[in-house]
């Protein structure tokens, strides 16, 4: 599977961005994500006999020794049944030996599971837990554990009624936790899961429906394209059409990629045609590519499709997707906003000529001040030598190019940057740009930068 990438070269985060940011590590609670020992976690009542105890036994969790961590988490429930914190030590030493995997540390997981669902109901991890028991059952199975494999099965086949109670999320966790270990198990048996739950049309499932969505997408079946196609035509949900879209860009299929195309060009709701935009981009392909730039070229494409289609060229290094920008650059006219977008995605196409280009606009009269001054920003960003931007200066005649070209050396790390930022705040003949350039040093954190200041001002 291709992992989608979002914004500049974050090479691989698309998914960390638009799936687990926010998210958290099944069978975590959201109070302990850190698994840092913190007074705010602790129980109101310090007094607590296992207070110390339960402290050492996180800390050992932190220290990621899982055999110490969970002996200790056993004896709190042991010696102090009766404590406040012997119900979420159940959870957690299950955690622990959960990490340790062996298969006699699994069922003994389970076994602390089951105890504190039947004897710590309110325990502050119960809902958790059940997260936690679905992912050793599930990896119990992947070892032939057949009552393991029934169970996940049996949950995941379980139906949910519509529900609008302050549990109906937690719920839908759990059943996309479910689906997700079936699918780990055995993806033959999860797909008519997964399709019962995104056959399901009423509002209370859409939450569950998009995560059906995107866990079809992970682990791919010979149904997986039916299925992703018919949720992008006839779910109700705007989100889970959108969802459908964005994943259907890894289903690298004919059929997915013509109905990708047809939405990226004539859909009607904007935010589908951005998510189309995307899926092609993540298909990488000559067709798709060719779909993307005629989308960012046609003054018919709305303007927030356009600028999506021009972003993600910028995303696809290549001396090709170069000269196109920067031809396209020179058939727009009129919209500022667009040709700033040409130039940021040229600055992030690196060793292509770009950054030369860069600075000619920055110097061609004929572009408004806006566009020139944004110019600048992408030459510096699309990595121009310092002395090229040092030689800029004096070649600028206009106050706001110059100051702006005095906070573009102010970012960059060579020396000679901040040699010629000295000197602008020393001789410049400008009293304005010799405070921009006093104010843009003072950001440094270098002493011999902080030592010509306090001469400066001595003088």
């Amino acid at each position: 599977m291709t992992t989608p990438r979002i914004l500049l070269r974050f090479g691989g985060a698309v998914f960390c961005i638009l799936f687990l940011a926010g998210a958290r590590a099944p069978g975590i609670p959201s109070h302990a994500v850190s698994l840092v020992p913190d007074t705010s976690a602790r129980r109101e009542d310090e007094k607590d006999p296992a207070d110390s105890l339960y402290r050492a036994a996180r800390q050992a969790l932190n220290d990621n020794d899982y055999r110490k961590a969970e002996r200790l988490f056993a004896s709190i429930t042991s010696r102090f049944p009766r404590s406040t914190y012997a119900g979420d030590a159940l959870y957690w030493r299950a955690f622990a030996l959960y990490k340790l995997g062996a298969e006699s540390d699994l069922r003994e997981a389970v076994k602390s599971l089951d105890t504190q669902r039947s004897h710590y109901g309110n325990a502050r991890t119960a809902n958790e837990a059940q997260q936690l028991a679905v992912r050793i059952r599930g990896a119990l199975a992947k070892r032939g554990d057949v009552s393991s494999a029934e169970a996940v099965t049996a949950l995941a086949s379980g139906t949910t009624k519509c529900s609008r109670t302050g549990d109906a999320e937690e719920k839908d966790d759990f059943r996309a936790e479910v689906m997700n270990t079936l699918l780990q198990m055995d993806a033959q048996s999860a797909v008519p899961i997964i399709k019962e739950v995104l056959a399901q049309r009423d509002a209370c499932s859409t939450a569950l429906r998009k995560k059906a969505v995107f866990l079809l997408s992970q682990k791919q079946t010979s149904e997986t394209e039916g299925l992703m196609m018919d949720a992008v035509k006839n779910d109700p949900s705007s989100t889970v059409r959108e969802e459908a879209v964005f994943w259907l860009g890894q289903v690298r299929t004919d059929k997915a990629a013509s109905l990708l195309e047809n939405i990226a060009l004539t859909a009607t709701d904007t935010r589908l045609r951005e998510k189309a935009i995307f899926a092609l981009n993540e298909q990488n392909s000559s067709r798709s590519f060719t779909v993307i730039r005629k989308l960012a070229e046609s003054a018919e494409t709305p303007s927030r499709v356009r600028e999506q289609a021009i972003f993600w060229l910028g995303q696809r290094q290549s001396a090709e997707n170069a000269e196109f920008l920067r031809g396209l650059f020179g058939r727009m006219s009129g919209n500022d906003d667009l040709r700033k977008q040409v130039l940021f995605s040229l600055s992030q196409m690196h060793g292509v000529g770009n950054d030369r280009w860069l600075l000619g606009v920055a110097l061609d009269r004929n572009q408004s001040d806006d566009v020139r001054k944004h110019a600048l920003w992408t030459a510096g960003q699309a990595g121009i030598p310092a002395s090229d931007l040092v030689a800029l200066y004096d070649k600028l005649t206009d106050r706001p190019l110059k100051e702006q070209l005095i906070w573009v050396l102010s970012d960059s790390r060579d020396r000679a940057a901040s040699d010629k930022l000295v000197d602008i705040a020393q001789h410049d003949k400008d009293a304005e740009m010799r405070k921009k350039a006093i104010f843009w040093l003072g950001q440094k954190n270098d002493p011999r930068i902080r030592q010509i200041l306090i001469d400066i001002l001595k003088g």
